[in-house]
């Protein structure tokens, strides 16, 4: 069987690779992502993971990364507007949707779920950091949301904490409800965005101080922007 070639497709053989391990994870969990398997969806011999990657572990590495580069692009789409609150509430909204769209990724990324040959130590103490990981792609990901926090102080609408840790309280909401949703609890509809989610958001803006029905209107324009 050939090998994985250059420029095929338009992108570079460890891109394809890392693009068909994370087809197969979405298709077939975490069980799925075996060298052979991966290196057959690009027509290619087992051999060219370890050519590349030198091995499964730095493969499983660089589909997290990918990941985390994934969620990063979706955050970073998120326009600004003369609404801070309303700005962090859609970034949660993307945030949802790309978790959603990716949910075997998004579990990978976070430890919920591993490969066989996953590495540990990805992860960080984001109060003493600043940042949940100490890969590069995830610290750009949960930047949106410090910046964010940074707008929502600048904006007057409550006190913030210091921006990492308010940061972080916005994660753990929208990263607790996430998992919750993944995990069917609140059904297929969605409905726990508007009787969950953004309720969450207003109780969390109001707890920092800002004005519950402002903050209610900064919710319900996220919503309307987020489609």
């Amino acid at each position: 069987m050939a090998s994985v070639r250059d420029n095929e497709g338009g992108s570079t053989p460890k891109q394809r690779l890392v693009d068909a391990a994370i087809r197969l994870l979405a298709a077939g969990g975490p069980e799925a992502v075996q060298a052979r398997r991966v290196a057959a969806e690009v027509g290619a011999s087992s051999m060219a993971v370890y050519t590349h990657f030198g091995g499964m572990p730095d493969l499983v590495d660089a589909v997290v990364r990918e990941g985390f580069e994934r969620l990063d692009r979706r955050l970073a789409a998120v326009s600004r507007s003369d609404d801070a609150l309303c700005d962090a509430v859609t970034l949660g909204l993307a945030y949802r949707a790309e978790a959603l769209e990716n949910s075997q990724l998004y579990r990978l990324m976070f430890g919920i779920t591993a490969v066989s040959a996953s590495r540990r130590g990805q992860r960080t103490d984001l109060l003493g950091t600043g940042s949940p990981t100490e890969l590069e792609e995830g610290r750009r990901a949960f930047g949106h949301l410090v910046a964010a926090v940074e707008r929502l102080a600048a904006s007057g609408r409550g006190t913030v904490p210091e921006p990492s840790a308010a940061a972080a309280q916005l994660w753990s909401a929208v990263h607790g409800y996430v998992l919750l949703e993944i995990a069917g609890f609140f059904g297929d509809e969605g409905h726990g965005v508007e009787q969950v989610l953004l309720p969450l958001a207003v109780n969390l803006a109001a707890g920092l101080g800002d004005d519950r029905a402002a903050a209610e209107e900064s919710a319900r324009r996220a919503l309307r922007r987020a489609g």
